[in-house]
């Protein structure tokens, strides 16, 4: 298994670092969709420290991925994608990054201004740069949840856009950044 990524596929750090962001995400809208409708309890303040948590290691692993692609370049698309598709898959794949570095920055503002502090992994205290303002809390409320939903459906586009190059393409695009070894297609002469 190869670490860093080749012309044609990625390599195991860069296939880590997405499926781990894949797995985090997961539990961050667990976590929320469940501690969102519980009754006031120490349950649900306990689920909101594990969202926090989780909150803030996919904005340390966001910045770990955006660090190695830039020392490590992606495969480059097959020469089958035409332009606008690689146009349109390097604007989804940038709207992704900013999301999952913006969103975890909404939560710590909202927790912030709303007098929930944000003690990561019951350690280390994150220090809010504002003090208590229910209203910049709320409006950051507003925000995150609006780049949740936004996150759900730009995620949603990139797996069927990948399940599309896969089941109808028959290229390999999902191939390349799959978690177990998988062989690449080899393309057919040209006659």
């Amino acid at each position: 298994m190869l670490i860093r990524n080749t012309a044609e596929r990625f390599g195991l750090v860069s296939k880590t670092l997405h499926w781990l962001t894949l797995v985090l995400l997961v539990g961050a809208f667990s976590l929320a969709i469940s501690m969102v409708n519980m009754p006031f309890s120490p349950r649900k303040l306990e689920f909101y420290s594990w969202h926090k948590w989780v909150g803030v290691t996919i904005f340390l692993v966001v910045l770990l991925r955006l660090a190695w692609r830039l020392v490590n370049p992606v495969p480059a698309q097959p020469g089958s994608v035409p332009q606008w598709q690689r146009r349109l898959a390097g604007l989804s794949h940038a709207t992704l990054y900013m999301i999952l570095i913006v969103m975890p920055i909404t939560g710590w503002i909202m927790s912030s201004a709303l007098n929930l502090p944000v003690v990561y992994l019951g350690l280390v205290h994150i220090p809010s740069p504002f003090g208590v303002d229910r209203t910049l809390g709320e409006t950051m409320k507003i925000v995150h949840l609006s780049l949740a939903i936004a996150l759900l459906v730009l995620v949603s586009i990139h797996a069927l856009a990948a399940l599309y190059h896969h089941l109808v393409l028959r290229d390999d695009v999902l191939r390349r950044m799959l978690p177990w070894p998988a062989p690449l297609r080899t393309p057919a002469p040209k006659p």
